[in-house]
């Protein structure tokens, strides 16, 4: 229950900051724990479903605000922003891409990657390791990045 006790201490302290963009966030992560721990499953969430339910937010609010951008909505597209900031507070820190680059690399040369049929197996093995510290895209341009050399 750590993601959920921690994500309604923040919006206790959001309703005392009378912070509605915070508030928002919070709300919303709320009620996406509240549909996975319903979902049927029978089972509580775990820290690493937390993780992915979080990162598929803060994707959400980013992809969302690059659509405004490009319609050039900028008041539609910062609250998009902000909300994404607070709900990455409760994310594990991002690696920098030399960090990741470091962890493709090794996982390449311990399976024996020599092309880009291998990137799957690679990109599996990393995305796993890496879970919550990186995204996707990232580790994608990197593996390719290396793979095509």
């Amino acid at each position: 229950m750590g993601l959920q006790q921690d994500i309604m201490t923040a919006m206790k302290t959001a309703m005392k900051a009378k912070d509605q963009t915070a508030l928002r966030a919070l709300r919303a992560v709320k009620s996406e724990i509240l549909l996975a721990n319903t979902s049927g499953s029978g089972e509580e969430l775990s820290e690493e479903d937390g993780i992915k339910l979080l990162q598929k937010l803060v994707k959400q609010r980013k992809d969302s605000a690059a659509i405004y951008l490009e319609q050039d909505r900028k008041d539609l597209a910062l609250p998009e922003i902000d909300e994404a900031e607070v709900i990455s507070q409760f994310l594990p820190e991002a690696l920098s891409e030399e960090e990741v680059e470091k962890v493709v690399v090794m996982t390449i040369d311990s399976i024996g990657a020599t092309g880009m049929k291998d990137m799957g197996k690679v990109m599996g093995i990393v995305s796993k390791e890496l879970a919550g510290q990186a995204d996707g895209k990232t580790i994608s341009t990197i593996v390719k990045a290396k793979l095509s050399n």
